[in-house]
């Protein structure tokens, strides 16, 4: 195991409560409770099938027990004018044993600290992808899933990295019943606090590093054991005897080996987990402590971003960069339709298709072309241009979507992409929503689409993403 430099650690005990039971069931953080509209639900007594890791940021909407909702998706923007991160995101780092309940002391984090934009990543998402010879043992439940070498400590640290500096990243998902990763990873966000909690969350020493908080969560062993079996034989659909053959030869030892040893460097460590009242209140203060000092006021001025980006330094004239289509005769004419208010919707459309057209046309001009020579059909040689460069387009939603028909009547069998950012009615903040771009992205020439614009925040938002 690797060497840690050994740091104190506080271990807050319930005055309140006993030696825990073992009757809280553990859910997967990103369950949609939405629907049940009641704060009485008791959330922790609801269970839902889990057969993939619980990195889904799909699922942008978590409902406390209080009725708080909390986005996983959908925040404001994070960087400036000049593309630096507006706050470093806080890390809280949660380790523990399998079954001893990470994902409650997560939520109950998430639920105190009434912050609205997190990001909770797995350490489950980050499995190693199995041989043929790996499968077979996995089959017989003799694959040790618990030891170091089962993880992508690399993929895990460089995910980890991104998410703090604010940028995207794709989780790949497990599938805990076919022990392969889904072919579909999921595409997630930086956030005002980076919850990261697995087994081995503290293993790995870039990882901690990477780590503002490291919370140790210490649960009886009788009672891991207990939610093991019930997970793992309900929502797995492995049998008593696997289970408890895999438990006694991986887990417990695995335990033992390389994750009791990791209490030494927490800062801090919950006995009983979620229920821990105590613990969770004063972890909860240190994380609001800290943001404050990095520049988190959730009392600011809500429209102060939001004009420091579009009023700073701005420039008298319009900057080079910036290239307005030829106010032509034919260019004037179509306006005339579209900004005609007796102008029919149908002439309207027709006149605003073609004007999209022009634009489109005159944005080609910018992509690279080469010389290219060809024969015509009397045998001459012409030497012409060929584009060199993949393009595809991205539109923003909705306004950027009238947009498409014309890149696709300029652009033959050109790849599209979507981007969905909407306004806070309540802080009037532009929100990224959903995001959908081709594969390799950044081998392409990328047209971004929008058919309004007044500020340009949004193309700002979508060029830092």
């Amino acid at each position: 195991m690797r060497q840690h430099v050994e740091q104190r650690h506080v271990t807050i005990a319930d005055p309140l409560g006993s030696a825990s039971m073992g009757t809280t069931v553990t859910t997967s953080l990103h369950s949609d409770v939405a629907d049940s509209g009641s704060a009485a639900a008791v959330l922790p007594l609801h269970r839902s099938m889990r057969t993939i890791s619980g990195s889904k940021s799909e699922d942008h909407l978590i409902t406390t027990e209080s009725g708080r909702r909390i986005y996983t998706k959908g925040r404001p923007p994070w960087y400036d004018r000049e593309g630096k991160i507006l706050k470093q995101p806080y890390v809280i780092g949660i380790c523990g044993g399998s079954a001893s309940g990470k994902t409650t002391v997560a939520r109950r984090i998430i639920e105190r600290l009434e912050m609205p934009w997190v990001t909770v990543l797995s350490m489950d998402s980050f499995y190693k992808v199995l041989t043929e010879g790996q499968h077979h043992l996995a089959s017989k439940s003799e694959y040790n899933f618990d030891h170091p070498q089962a993880f992508d400590f690399d993929l895990m640290c460089e995910t980890v990295r991104r998410l703090r500096e604010g940028k995207n990243v794709e989780v790949p998902v497990y599938d805990f019943t076919t022990h392969r990763r889904d072919k579909q990873s999921k595409l997630m966000y930086g956030a005002d606090v980076l919850i990261f909690e697995g087994i081995l969350a503290f293993y790995n020493k870039e990882l901690v590093d990477l780590m503002d908080m490291k919370v140790f969560v210490d649960t009886d062993p009788d009672t891991r054991l207990a939610r093991r079996l019930e997970r793992d034989i309900q929502d797995r659909g492995r049998d008593l005897k696997g289970v408890l053959t895999q438990y006694l030869r991986f887990v417990k030892p695995a335990f033992d080996t390389f994750i009791a040893p990791a209490m030494k460097i927490a800062d801090i460590i919950v006995p009983r987990g979620g229920e821990n009242e105590v613990a969770i209140d004063l972890i909860v203060k240190q994380v609001k402590t800290q943001l404050a000092e990095r520049g988190y006021d959730a009392s600011k001025n809500p429209y102060s971003q939001r004009a420091g980006m579009v009023q700073k330094d701005l420039p008298l004239q319009l900057p080079r960069t910036l290239t307005v289509v030829s106010q032509t005769p034919q260019v004037r004419g179509l306006h005339t339709f579209i900004r005609n208010r007796s102008t029919p919707r149908d002439e309207f459309n027709f006149y605003s298709n073609r004007l999209m057209r022009i634009l489109i046309e005159n944005a080609m001009n910018f992509m690279p072309f080469q010389d290219a020579t060809v024969t015509t059909p009397t045998m001459e040689k012409f030497v012409g241009k060929r584009n060199t460069a993949q393009i595809c387009g991205v539109t923003i939603m909705r306004a950027g979507e009238t947009m498409e028909h014309a890149l696709r009547a300029v652009v033959k069998d050109c790849k599209m992409g979507k981007i969905l950012i909407q306004t806070n009615e309540k802080t009037m903040e532009p929100e990224l929503f959903y995001l959908r771009l081709p594969k390799n992205i950044h081998q392409y020439k990328v047209l971004l689409m929008d058919a309004t614009v007044a500020t340009g925040f949004f193309a700002v938002l979508f060029a830092t993403v």
